[in-house]
């Protein structure tokens, strides 16, 4: 019978075996830091893709509202474009409708019978207004007022220079135009009449 050999492993296999996990370790590593690439790189682009469905979600919401919005703008044209607002707006503006039309021809004549425009009479102011005279009125009555006074002065010197007997009067001053915010009353405006003496 034969003894088993025992073999014992040389320095040299040791020494493989040894360098084989030293050189093991770079790839491993290389590995790691490629798999935490991979998964750093897919979160960010996970998170890249939630913030694109964010923000097309906001552009559906805001495509919404504008597409509202411009119905009804479409819907107010429309209205304000329909004849029976049209004629309303007019009319506020004054204008009239109009008559057959009159074209003119090349030559210098005129096709159809021309037509002046009439339009409804302005409307009466209102009992309000009529009422209570404006500052406008009051200053235009004074100076009417004092322009009367004015002239029946000039007439009454005149006839009492032409008189010869008659003493003369001293003329009429007109009256001052009112203060703002105090009423021109034709009683408080006007001067005593001056009275003729007799021969």
């Amino acid at each position: 019978m034969r003894r088993p050999r025992i073999a014992f492993p040389r320095e040299g296999g040791a020494r493989l075996l040894g360098g084989s996990s030293a050189a093991r370790t770079p790839f491993v590593l290389l590995v790691v830091v490629l798999l935490g690439a991979g998964l750093l790189a897919l979160l960010l682009l996970n998170a890249a893709v939630n913030q694109g469905s964010f923000r097309v979600g906001n552009l559906k919401k805001e495509t919404t509202r504008l597409t509202d919005e411009e119905q009804r703008l479409r819907q107010d044209v429309e209205e304000q474009s329909a004849p029976d607002a049209l004629e309303e707006r007019a009319r506020e503006l004054g204008m009239v409708p109009g008559g057959p039309p009159v074209f003119l021809s090349p030559e210098g004549g005129v096709r159809g019978e021309p037509w002046t425009a009439t339009g409804p009479p302005p409307p009466a102011p209102s009992p309000a207004d009529a009422a209570e005279p404006s500052r406008d009125d009051r200053d235009a009555d004074a100076k009417a007022r004092a322009a009367e006074k004015a002239e029946e002065a000039e007439k009454a010197e005149a006839a009492g220079a032409g008189g010869g007997g008659r003493a003369e009067e001293p003329a009429a001053e007109p009256p001052a135009s009112p203060a703002p915010g105090t009423s021109a009353s034709p009683s408080a405006a006007a001067p005593p009449p001056a009275t003729e003496e007799a021969p």
